[in-house]
């Protein structure tokens, strides 16, 4: 049974020794622990993970082996198509109707529709093709389906196709004193550290308190600052609409940022970055902070952060008035060129998984833009980006 469970360890790519499997073995024979599966498990992983990114790996194969669990591909459980989980009231289309539908033509021929619409329609419409409804394929409206449209009246994104969504959303704050359920993340972002000891003398220097009494003969205490972490972090976090199925691994890095990172600023956005940002989601349409007055607040060796699933229309980083929620007079492209022109270390963190990225023509706009430094927000891409925010 162990021996089943050291081979399947190393089918998982879990880098186990046979040096460790002894030892697991030795600890058995001296009865260190209870005869208990907890006990085990816990005694087990101390032995044989070495590496704190490797510890689902061996959740899975010890629930595999000890506990008669299955085994999942974990790139199957990812590749769940999205189709399975929609509302079974919602309208079907097969991708050759879709593809099918044709679009408007661009932003300016879609918001000359939409206000010739508005001049004509005197009723409600359901399941059509031109009015502003619901159900249908009309460019605008709410439970339909068009790949380039004007949603209005709709909870929440469905196909993530809207070019401009005509109604107020309220997002949360993300909650950053969430418990992680692994450290990984904290681990990931210890790469970027650079240690100095600044500030009133206030830790006892223990080396020199000795070296000074052994040549004064008598007691000399000595104190020295405080070592502190000198990167300073400014993040920009994408809240709202698509991110929405990313706020639980966004709280994650939220909290462990908070942790890790003593100079640490944020702020939100939506989409992209506009001529104003916030600091409070509930209060975002009545306390914006213009752009410029955070740019010329952090000096320009701030790292900075953005988080977002860099999933959009591209007209909103392309043209002024993209906006699915208000009028910009600049384009979001030339807020982002301004922020890598102020700071030298910018990255993207995309909690959109990396094989999808070419799928989305915005995020390979954004990804140009940050100087093709955008990361997946997985423990690898994390250690990645940390290491780019360092050089």
């Amino acid at each position: 049974m162990f021996m089943r469970f050291f081979t399947e360890l190393r089918e998982a790519r879990v880098p186990v020794t046979l040096k460790e499997y002894l030892a697991l073995m030795e600890g058995l024979d001296k009865g260190v622990i209870d005869r208990s599966v907890d006990d085990f498990y816990y005694l087990s992983r101390a032995a044989l993970v070495k590496d704190e990114k490797n510890l689902d790996k061996f959740d899975r194969v010890f629930g595999h082996v000890f506990k008669g669990l299955e085994s999942v591909d974990e790139g199957l459980a990812a590749d769940i198509p999205a189709e399975w989980l929609k509302k079974l009231s919602e309208k079907f289309l097969t991708e050759e109707e879709k593809a099918q539908i044709e679009a408007m033509g661009g932003f300016d021929k879609l918001m000359e529709a939409l206000a010739e619409r508005i001049r004509e329609q005197k009723e409600r419409h359901e399941g059509g093709n031109k009015m502003i409804g619901t159900g249908g394929t009309s460019p605008f409206g709410a439970n339909g389906y068009n790949p380039e449209g004007v949603r209005i009246g709709q909870d929440k994104s469905r196909h993530g196709k809207a070019v401009k969504v005509w109604d107020q959303r309220e997002y949360k704050n993300l909650d950053d004193q969430v418990e992680l359920g692994t450290r990984n993340i904290k681990v990931a972002l210890r790469r970027l550290r650079k240690w100095v000891r600044d500030g009133a003398p206030e830790e006892l220097d223990l080396d020199g308190t000795i070296k000074g009494t052994a040549e004064k003969g008598y007691l000399d205490i000595h104190l020295r600052p405080e070592r502190r972490n000198k990167i300073s972090v400014l993040i920009f976090f994408d809240i709202g609409g698509s991110m929405d199925s990313h706020i639980k691994v966004c709280e994650e890095l939220f909290s462990a940022a908070r942790t890790e990172f003593k100079n640490m600023e944020f702020y939100y956005f939506h989409n992209c970055l506009y001529e104003a940002v916030w600091k409070d989601n509930r209060r975002r349409h009545a306390e914006k902070i213009p752009t410029w007055d955070v740019l010329h607040k952090f000096p320009h060796d701030y790292k900075i952060i953005f988080v977002g699933d860099a999933t959009m229309s591209p007209y909103e980083i392309t043209y002024p008035g993209g906006s699915v929620e208000h009028w910009n007079e600049e384009a979001g492209a030339v807020w982002i060129d301004r922020v890598t022109q102020i700071y030298e270390h910018v990255v993207w963190l995309n909690p959109t998984a990396e094989r999808h990225w070419d799928y989305t023509p915005s995020i390979g706009v954004l990804k140009q833009l940050v100087g093709e430094r955008m990361f997946p927000l997985t423990i690898e891409g994390l250690e990645k980006a940390m290491k780019e925010l360092a050089r």
